[in-house]
């Protein structure tokens, strides 16, 4: 019976990294085909939106499916992908459709860690990079740090979308926070596009840098912030260390006391 389950366990294990494999080379290949045409062409706002009107409804989910890829594979930028649908569709219409697809991403994202652990979500972010959010494993207050790290632009979202996996958040919850989170900066990036397809260089220079400064702030923010919560657990972490030691010293002394008695 035990050699039975040793045997569908590794039978589990092999399918797992040969699912996690060909999910890897599909989102690869499918990125290469797709997103990196779309984003050659989003440099080009003119040709972008000429093949967009060409493409129909096929055009908008090409675009969904290229940004839903962009949070997949986490590597591939998606301002231009969000500048290019405002540009396409106008400041509402395609901040949503770029919302939309960028939290349908981050559900598939969810559950595939959720399914297939580490060994999925080291396909596309480093062990390293993962731990060095961990903090939303030990904090009681996760909800609310992620929801309001997702509404700052400039933090590292495509780390988180791969974090969350990992805890026990409910999927409505998850829903909740990369699509209200994401949507005031998919808005201005939007709001960029859409100013550039009516020509109003000026309004897209502002909002360009806008965007600019408000990401680094974010950065900055973030940085600080977690520079100064590593601290502090490292420091309680030094302090739970040195009351063991204390208690161990105390019991080793009572001990050599009852011992010379």
């Amino acid at each position: 019976m035990e050699d039975n389950n040793v045997t569908v366990t590794r039978k589990q294990r092999v399918l797992g990294i040969i699912l996690c494999i060909l999910i890897f080379a599909v989102v690869g290949t499918i990125s290469y085909f797709i997103c990196k045409p779309m984003l050659e062409m989003s440099k080009d706002p003119a040709a972008f939106r000429a093949y967009i009107d060409e493409q129909g409804i096929k055009g908008i989910l090409m675009l969904m499916a290229a940004m839903f890829l962009q949070v997949v594979a986490a590597v591939i930028p998606g301002g231009p992908f969000e500048i290019a649908a405002g540009y396409a569709f106008g400041v509402w219409k395609g901040a949503l459709i770029a919302d939309v697809a960028m939290t349908l991403g981050s559900l598939f994202v969810f559950l595939m860690v959720r399914r297939f652990g580490v060994k999925f979500a080291c396909l596309f972010i480093s062990k390293k990079k993962l731990d060095s959010v961990k903090f939303f494993h030990e904090s009681a207050r996760r909800d609310l740090l992620a929801f309001i790290f997702f509404l700052i632009p400039g933090t590292p979202k495509d780390i988180f979308t791969y974090v969350m996996g990992f805890t026990d958040m409910k999927i409505p919850m998850w829903l909740f926070i990369t699509f209200v989170g994401r949507f005031p900066a998919i808005l201005l990036s939007a709001m960029s596009g859409d100013s550039l397809g009516a020509k109003n260089y000026t309004t897209f220079i502002i909002m360009i840098i806008i965007i600019v400064v408000v990401c680094v702030a974010g950065s900055i923010f973030y940085a600080v912030w977690k520079k100064k919560h590593d601290a502090k657990v490292a420091a309680e972490a030094a302090g739970k260390d040195g009351a063991s030691g204390e208690k161990g010293e105390a019991v080793t002394d009572t001990a050599d006391a009852d011992a010379d008695t």
